[in-house]
């Protein structure tokens, strides 16, 4: 199996559990998270720019450290453009 049928077997960050589609859709792209509570989600990069891609994502989640009050952050991996690796988390506030 290929990298890009491996992508289209996983579930969409953000997508709701009960989407009857949670998985990535055609003509759209992503970079799996590997690591930490996202781990094996993938993320829609879709029109980020180099530069966007490069600073990485805070993404809320309510399963880190911080519970509803935090994010994970992720970080592209050296020379694996479809991976973002888990850096840690962060209380955002609240």
């Amino acid at each position: 199996m290929d990298h890009d049928e491996e992508l289209m077997r996983g579930r969409v960050y953000g997508q709701d559990h009960d989407d009857p589609h949670p998985g990535p859709q055609p003509g759209r792209a992503y970079t799996e998270l590997t690591g930490g509570p996202l781990d094996g989600l993938l993320l829609d990069i879709t029109g980020w720019s180099p530069d966007r891609i490069s600073a990485g994502a805070a993404l809320e989640t309510g399963l880190g450290r911080y519970g509803a009050t935090g994010r994970s952050l992720y970080q592209p991996r050296p020379g694996a453009t479809h991976h973002f690796d888990w850096a840690g988390d962060i209380h955002a506030g609240g």
